[in-house]
Protein backbone atom coordinates (compact mmCIF):
# COMPACT_ATOMS: atom_id res chain seq x y z
CA UNK A 1 0.00 0.00 0.00
CA UNK A 2 1.15 3.10 -1.31
CA UNK A 3 1.02 6.41 0.85
CA UNK A 4 0.87 9.91 -0.17
CA UNK A 5 1.07 13.13 1.64
CA UNK A 6 1.14 16.50 0.03
CA UNK A 7 2.46 19.76 1.55
CA UNK A 8 2.80 23.29 0.06
CA UNK A 9 -0.11 24.86 -0.65
CA UNK A 10 -1.60 27.83 1.03
CA UNK A 11 -2.96 31.30 0.02
CA UNK A 12 -0.49 33.16 -2.45
CA UNK A 13 -1.74 36.56 -4.63
CA UNK A 14 -2.04 36.51 -8.40
CA UNK A 15 0.90 36.29 -9.96
CA UNK A 16 2.61 34.35 -7.56
CA UNK A 17 4.55 30.88 -6.92
CA UNK A 18 4.11 27.89 -4.84
CA UNK A 19 6.12 24.20 -4.83
CA UNK A 20 4.14 21.78 -4.00
CA UNK A 21 5.40 18.23 -2.62
CA UNK A 22 4.32 14.87 -2.09
CA UNK A 23 6.07 12.36 -0.08
CA UNK A 24 5.49 9.21 -0.73
CA UNK A 25 5.70 5.86 1.53
CA UNK A 26 5.14 2.05 1.42
CA UNK A 27 6.22 1.25 -2.53
CA UNK A 28 8.35 1.37 -4.83
CA UNK A 29 8.85 4.89 -5.56
CA UNK A 30 10.71 4.36 -8.61
CA UNK A 31 8.34 1.87 -10.57
CA UNK A 32 5.08 4.79 -10.28
CA UNK A 33 4.05 7.59 -12.95
CA UNK A 34 3.35 9.84 -10.46
CA UNK A 35 0.74 12.37 -11.40
CA UNK A 36 -0.70 16.10 -10.06
CA UNK A 37 -4.69 16.63 -10.42
CA UNK A 38 -6.69 19.31 -8.91
CA UNK A 39 -10.48 19.81 -8.42
CA UNK A 40 -12.04 23.48 -8.24
CA UNK A 41 -15.50 23.64 -6.62
CA UNK A 42 -17.69 22.29 -8.45
CA UNK A 43 -15.96 20.90 -11.70
CA UNK A 44 -14.40 17.64 -12.36
CA UNK A 45 -10.89 16.83 -11.17
CA UNK A 46 -8.41 17.15 -13.68
CA UNK A 47 -4.83 16.40 -14.52
CA UNK A 48 -2.16 18.69 -14.10
CA UNK A 49 1.20 17.04 -14.86
CA UNK A 50 2.45 13.25 -14.79
CA UNK A 51 5.95 12.15 -14.83
CA UNK A 52 6.93 8.83 -15.14
CA UNK A 53 9.79 6.79 -13.75
CA UNK A 54 11.76 7.53 -16.96
CA UNK A 55 11.58 11.28 -16.36
CA UNK A 56 9.42 11.98 -19.00
CA UNK A 57 6.54 14.42 -18.44
CA UNK A 58 2.98 15.21 -19.52
CA UNK A 59 1.33 18.59 -19.41
CA UNK A 60 -1.86 19.78 -19.86
CA UNK A 61 -1.84 22.39 -22.35
CA UNK A 62 -2.86 25.26 -20.14
CA UNK A 63 -0.03 24.52 -17.83
CA UNK A 64 2.79 24.33 -20.37
CA UNK A 65 4.96 26.76 -19.07
CA UNK A 66 3.85 27.73 -15.88
CA UNK A 67 3.95 24.58 -13.89
CA UNK A 68 6.77 21.92 -13.50
CA UNK A 69 6.52 18.82 -12.92
CA UNK A 70 9.71 17.00 -11.22
CA UNK A 71 10.53 13.71 -8.89
CA UNK A 72 13.38 12.74 -6.99
CA UNK A 73 13.50 9.12 -6.68
CA UNK A 74 16.16 9.11 -3.62
CA UNK A 75 14.13 11.30 -1.78
CA UNK A 76 10.42 9.53 -2.75
CA UNK A 77 9.23 12.64 -3.70
CA UNK A 78 7.35 14.20 -6.84
CA UNK A 79 7.21 18.37 -6.96
CA UNK A 80 4.87 20.73 -8.64
CA UNK A 81 6.30 24.08 -8.89
CA UNK A 82 3.68 26.59 -10.09
CA UNK A 83 4.44 29.76 -11.61
CA UNK A 84 2.65 32.90 -12.36
CA UNK A 85 -0.85 31.57 -10.76
CA UNK A 86 -4.06 33.24 -11.10
CA UNK A 87 -7.34 33.00 -9.88
CA UNK A 88 -8.28 29.75 -11.81
CA UNK A 89 -6.05 27.75 -10.67
CA UNK A 90 -7.30 27.84 -7.08
CA UNK A 91 -8.44 23.89 -6.26
CA UNK A 92 -7.53 21.36 -3.89
CA UNK A 93 -4.50 20.03 -5.44
CA UNK A 94 -4.02 16.17 -4.97
CA UNK A 95 -0.99 13.99 -5.93
CA UNK A 96 -1.06 10.61 -7.29
CA UNK A 97 0.77 6.87 -8.22
CA UNK A 98 0.13 4.57 -10.88
CA UNK A 99 2.16 1.53 -11.12
CA UNK A 100 3.80 1.20 -14.73
CA UNK A 101 5.13 3.91 -17.32
CA UNK A 102 2.19 4.94 -19.53
CA UNK A 103 1.33 8.40 -18.85
CA UNK A 104 -2.27 8.98 -19.00
CA UNK A 105 -4.75 11.57 -17.91
CA UNK A 106 -7.32 9.66 -16.82
CA UNK A 107 -7.73 9.85 -12.85
CA UNK A 108 -9.61 6.56 -13.00
CA UNK A 109 -6.23 4.75 -13.97
CA UNK A 110 -4.45 5.69 -10.89
CA UNK A 111 -4.51 3.55 -7.64
CA UNK A 112 -3.42 5.84 -4.67
CA UNK A 113 -3.92 9.45 -4.19
CA UNK A 114 -2.68 11.64 -1.13
CA UNK A 115 -5.57 13.88 1.22
CA UNK A 116 -4.94 17.13 -0.96
CA UNK A 117 -3.70 20.89 -0.10
CA UNK A 118 -5.52 23.43 -0.86
CA UNK A 119 -4.06 26.15 -2.95
CA UNK A 120 -6.28 29.86 -3.12
CA UNK A 121 -5.02 32.33 -5.26
CA UNK A 122 -6.48 36.40 -4.51
CA UNK A 123 -6.85 38.31 -7.44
Amino acid sequence: QVQLVESGGGLVQAGGSLRLSCAASGGTFSSYVMGWFRQAPGKERELVAAINSGFTAYYVDSQKGRFTISRDNAKNTVYLQMNSLNAEDTAVYYCAARKGTFLTGSYTAYDYWGQGTQVTVSS
